[in-house]
C-alpha cells in the first residue's frame, strides 16, 4: 500500500525521525492560510508547494496545459495561493505516471530549508528496502541526492553505496557510523546522521515496510538532517497487525479495476497486453501467462480467482477483464482440486448471459474435479465459448484469436 508523502512523514515523526513539516490541503484557501501558519511558527519565509500524489518526479513533471511543475517554492501567501491553484485539480504528468498523469487532489505546503551561505545545505538519498536475493534488509544511500538520481545510478553507479542488515542481530551502531562517514558527514551532523539512520530502519522495520525512500535526505545550515521527502510502501499482507493504517490508503490513486477485484477477494494485477486470463493459483496463473506469450499473445492481466471461485466470483472476474479495450480474447485455464470445475463453468454461462452479447473469442481450459460435467456444460450452453481440454490445445486457441 502506497502512502502519501505528508502520511509517511507523519508515521515517521513517531519514531522520532526529523522531518520537513508541512500541511496537506485540498483547497487554495488552506493552502493559503497553511503558508500563513508555517510562517509563524517555524519562521520560514518562503514554502515549497508539492502536489501529492503516488509517483516520483514531481519536481520535474508539469500540470497538463501549463508550465506549473508538481513542486515549487511560494514567496509569500499569494505566490503559494497561485501555485496551489494551479495545481490542485489539476493533472500532473511525471516519468513515472506515465502519460496519463495522475489527478492531484492534495498538496502539502512544507517549511523551506534554511540556507546559509557560509554553511550550505547538502542533499543526499537514503533508501531502505528488502534485497531478495540476500535475504536481508539493505540501505542503499548516495552523496548524489536530489531529482537526478536516476542518472547517477545508470553513470555513476559507483556513487551508490549499499549496507546490508542482517536479520537477527538488526541495524548495528557501525553499520549508521559507517552511513554517516561515507556521506561525508562530520562533527554534529555526523551524530545527527547515525540517529537519523537508526531511527528510520526501526521505522521500516515497526511499519512493516516494503520500501522506505528519503530523496532528498538534507544537511540543514545548522547541521541538522531531515527527511525532506518520504516515499513509504507497507506491506498489503502485514496489515493485519496495523489496522490503523488501513485508513490512510487512498483508492483514487490506485487502478480502479484493481480495487473493484478487491472487493471480491480476487488477486488481480492489471498488465498491458491483449489476452485476458481467469485462472486458480498463483503458480497456474504465472504458467498460463507464459503460455500466452509463447502463442503469440501479450496477457492483459494477472487475475487468480483463488480455491474458493464460485459463479459471482467469475462473473465479477469476467466484467473486470472485459473493462480493458486492449484484450482481444479471455483464456479461462481452471484447474478443478479445491474448486470444482463445474462450478467455474456454470459461472462463465451465468456471466456470458449477464452481461449479454461479448464479441471476443473466449476459451476455456478445465481440468481436474468434474472437469467433463463442466465441459458439457459449456458444450451444451449454445454460447460462443471455446472449449479445450490440453493445454497446447488451449494456445492454439489464443493463437488464432490474436493473430
Amino acid at each position: 500500500m502506497n502512502l502519501h508523502e505528508y502520511q509517511a512523514k507523519e508515521l515517521l515523526k513517531k519514531y522520532n525521525v526529523p522531518v520537513q513539516e508541512g500541511l496537506a490541503c485540498s483547497t487554495v484557501t488552506q493552502a493559503e492560510e497553511a503558508y500563513r501558519q508555517i510562517h509563524s511558527q517555524y519562521g520560514s519565509k518562503f514554502a515549497v508547494v508539492k502536489a501529492q500524489i503516488h509517483a516520483g518526479g514531481r519536481g520535474k513533471g508539469k500540470i497538463v496545459g501549463t508550465e506549473q511543475r508538481g513542486v515549487a517554492v511560494g514567496k509569500n501567501a499569494e505566490d503559494v495561493r497561485s501555485i496551489a491553484q494551479n495545481i490542485l485539480g489539476g493533472t500532473l504528468v511525471t516519468i513515472q505516471t506515465g502519460p496519463a498523469g495522475k489527478l492531484v487532489n492534495k498538496v502539502l505546503i512544507a517549511q523551506d530549508v534554511y540556507y546559509d551561505g557560509a554553511n550550505p545545505v547538502k542533499e543526499f538519498y537514503l533508501s531502505i528496502l528488502l534485497d531478495r536475493s540476500k535475504g536481508r534488509n539493505v540501505i542503499m544511500y548516495s552523496t548524489e541526492g536530489g531529482m537526478n538520481i536516476e542518472d547517477v545510478a545508470h553513470n555513476t553507479p559507483e556513487k551508490i553505496f549499499r549496507e546490508w542488515v542482517h536479520p537477527s542481530g538488526g541495524l548495528q551502531g557501525f553499520q549508521a557510523r559507517k552511513i554517516a562517514f561515507n556521506l561525508g558527514l562530520k562533527g554534529e551532523s555526523f551524530k545527527n546522521c547515525v540517529k537519523f539512520v537508526t531511527n528510520l530502519y526501526n521505522a521500516y522495520v515497526g511499519l512493516d515496510c516494503s520500501m522506505l525512500e528519503i530523496n532528498p535526505l538534507f544537511k540543514t545550515s545548522d547541521d541538522k538532517i531531515i527527511a525532506v521527502d518520504c516515499k513509504m510502501n507497507l506491506d498489503d499482507n502485514a496489515l493485519i497487525r496495523h489496522h490503523d493504517l488501513e485508513s490512510l490508503r487512498d483508492i483514487s490513486e490506485e487502478d480502479p479495476t484493481e480495487v473493484e477485484a478487491a472487493k471480491f477477494n480476487l488477486n488481480f494485477v492489471k498488465l498491458d497486453g491483449n489476452v485476458g486470463c481467469m485462472v486458480n493459483g498463483a503458480g497456474l496463473a504465472m504458467a498460463t501467462m507464459d503460455m500466452i506469450k509463447l502463442s503469440g499473445g501479450e496477457p492483459a492481466n494477472f487475475l487468480d480467482v483463488g480455491g474458493s471461485a464460485n459463479a459471482q466470483t467469475v462473473e465479477a472476474g469476467f466484467r473486470i477483464i472485459l473493462k480493458d479495450p486492449k484484450v482481444k480474447a479471455i483464456l479461462i485455464n481452471i484447474f478443478g482440486g479445491i474448486v470444482r470445475c463445474d462450478r467455474v463453468a456454470q459461472g462463465v454461462i451465468d456471466a456470458y448471459q449477464s452481461i449479454g452479447t461479448i464479441k471476443i473469442p473466449i476459451i476455456v481450459r478445465l481440468q481436474g474435479t468434474n472437469a467433463e460435467v463442466a465441459k458439457e456444460l459449456i458444450d451444451k450452453s449454445g454460447l460462443k465459448v471455446q472449449s479445450a481440454i490440453l493445454l497446447s490445445e488451449a494456445a492454439d486457441l489464443v493463437n488464432k484469436a490474436v493473430a
